[in-house]
């Protein structure tokens, strides 16, 4: 099993949900946070001057899945939220060791 954590625009999140379901991914847990990356923050110009914004709103989405189902989430996820330019995202894989569900104490892969 793997824990993948996708930081995404909050504009994505919609698309990206539609495209997971799509392939039977349906259990993810949705934060938003912030951050920065290569974009270094935007700078917008305003009457009164420039106002620079360090960090940008940002969703993170965690998920468990499958060994077998990681490319599959890495493509769809990929596929709707590419833009092409900074701050598109990123993606890590994390193994997992184990998964307990606490309402019925199934573990592993079925507790998915």
């Amino acid at each position: 099993m793997k824990k993948v954590e996708a930081i995404i625009r909050p504009e994505s999140l919609d698309a990206v949900r539609a495209a997971l379901e799509e392939k039977g991914i349906l259990g993810m847990t949705v934060a938003e946070v912030q951050g920065r990356g290569r974009q270094k923050g935007v700078c917008l110009q305003w009457r009164a001057g420039e106002y620079c914004v360090e960090f940008l709103p940002k969703l993170q989405l965690d998920m468990i899945v499958d060994d077998k189902d990681v490319e599959l989430v890495i493509a769809a996820i990929t596929a709707v939220s590419k833009t092409g330019k900074n701050g598109d995202g990123k993606i890590f894989i994390y193994p997992v060791e184990d998964v307990v569900r606490v309402s019925t104490g199934e573990r592993g892969t079925e507790a998915i």
